[in-house]
């Protein structure tokens, strides 16, 4: 990035050298269609996927010429960009930087001058699909990388992982992480920077993340449709007898979910946890929410609403099919009712425990003697962060200090990141930290998709600094 002595501190890196080194790169993949493959069945055919990593590739290779960089390719499986920078130094363990360059789909239309893949800065924010979750992943570790090789400061050996799968459940990741298993080696530490927070005013960190289940439900009473003036009151109705079994799952008045089963019990350092951020936010912790005026939310206390959201399984539906649209519905009584089931989990719950549960309950004896069939069409495992060993602790404290002027804070997701649970899987007591630059208004699967560039040049020096010391940690 720019020549330094050797043995000096890495210089922090302002929003300016990023202005200059990656935006123009990041721009031009913000314009890329590049969905992931659950969105786009022919992402082969279309090549969006492997010119996105083409293009990070080549910036990285100019960026980093230090480090090997590689297109990796399974048959049938999206590419994955690897970035392998060898240790400076003592250190023998591997430091993983992890990322994804699949994008969601646009999901409408964008707001006034803004559109999915038309990138346009308004100030120091960058809007278009992908740049927050997560284009900027790979320009951030690679610029944290170039700023440890410019100062000549020790650090361990890092891998750069991009994988092109992740917004499809990281489909395709496991299969790498086979095959990239010698390559990986020892891995120490790894570094996820694809989360975020509640503010941009400190650096966020995950310390928990949701499981889930995902269930297609089919309620089938006719063979055909029937008048509703004839069949109606005889009939029992799909939709009626949908609502029976989804009254199995969860409470409709307070919403709460009543199979036992999906519930665990929250440690006492996370409900601290929900209390030290409910005092810091107060009732403005849920402003950034659309809600409709006059909505009520769920919970009596803004602690309670935040380990609902992130400790505590809930029901939504996310689709429905049978009926037609009501421009156009007759006075008809449906032979069918299909929802789409999804269950979040708390962070400890198997998923598939979970599944065989939700399976069961929803099809054992079904009201009326109709039809039923569910269907799992995915499952996710929740992850509770490992407690930090005291050298990234300290890093951890120190980094935020310098770098947001505050110290860093914690908070659980109510999604999941799938690759912190299989690396986690794959190598017990491995460090782990999940950050990032999602926070109020990055809409990161909405419409006007957003990234804080400040909260990049942030975080790009927090990874750099805790690099910098996970190098010490491991020669010494």
């Amino acid at each position: 990035m720019r020549d330094a002595p050797d043995n000096l501190d890495p210089v922090p890196v302002t929003l300016t050298d990023f202005e200059r080194s990656a935006l123009p790169t990041l721009t031009e993949y913000a314009t890329i269609p590049c969905l992931s493959p659950g969105f786009e069945a022919n992402w082969e055919e279309t090549g969006h996927l492997r010119r996105a990593a083409e293009l990070l590739a080549q910036w990285s290779r100019t960026t980093l010429p230090a480090a090997d960089v590689q297109i990796r390719q399974l048959p049938g499986l999206t590419p994955v960009l690897t970035i392998t920078l060898p240790a400076r130094g003592a250190a023998t363990t591997t430091a993983v930087l992890y990322g994804h360059l699949d994008k969601q789909p646009p999901l409408g239309d964008w707001s006034d001058g803004l559109s999915a893949y038309d990138p346009v800065r308004r100030g120091d924010r960058l809007y278009a699909r992908g740049v927050a979750d997560d284009g900027y992943a790979a320009f951030a570790a690679v610029l944290a990388l170039a700023d440890l090789e410019a100062a000549g400061t020790d650090h361990p050996r890092c891998v750069v992982l991009i994988e092109a799968s992740e917004e499809t459940g990281s489909s395709d990741l496991p299969a790498y992480l086979d095959a990239l298993a010698p390559e990986l080696g020892p891995v120490a530490l790894l570094l996820c920077l694809d989360a975020g927070g509640l503010s941009y005013d400190r650096l966020w960190l995950t310390s928990s993340l949701r499981g889930l289940v995902n269930i297609e439900v089919t309620v089938r009473v006719l063979e055909q449709g029937l008048h509703s003036g004839l069949a109606s009151g005889v009939v029992p109705s799909s939709a009626r007898v949908l609502r029976q079994l989804l009254d199995r799952l969860e409470d409709s008045v307070t919403g709460r979910v009543l199979l036992e089963e999906l519930h665990a019990a929250i440690p006492q350092d996370h409900r601290d946890a929900a209390a030290t951020l409910a005092a810091m936010f107060g009732d403005g912790l849920f402003d950034d929410f659309p809600l409709v005026p006059g909505l009520h939310l769920m919970g009596d206390t803004t602690a309670a609403r935040v380990l609902a959201q992130t400790w505590q399984p809930a029901l939504s539906i996310i689709g429905l099919g049978g009926a037609p649209a009501p421009d156009i519905a007759g006075n008809v009584l449906r032979p069918s009712t299909t929802a789409v089931l999804s269950m979040r989990l708390a962070p400890p719950t198997d998923p598939d425990a979970a599944a065989e549960t939700l399976v069961h309950v929803l099809e054992a004896d079904p009201p009326a003697g109709a039809a039923v069939r569910a269907r799992v069409t995915s499952t996710g495992a929740g992850w509770v962060a490992p407690p930090l060993a005291p050298w990234l602790d300290r890093a951890l404290g120190a980094a935020a200090q310098a770098a947001y002027g505050a110290p860093p804070a914690w908070v659980g997701e109510g999604g999941s990141i799938p690759f912190l649970n299989a690396l986690s899987l794959r190598y017990p007591g491995v460090q782990i930290v999940s950050t990032g630059v999602l926070g109020p208004g990055a809409n990161a699967h909405g419409i006007d998709e957003m990234l804080d560039l400040p909260t990049v040049v942030r975080v790009i020096n927090v990874v750099t600094a805790v690099l910098e010391a996970a190098g010490a940690a491991d020669a010494g």
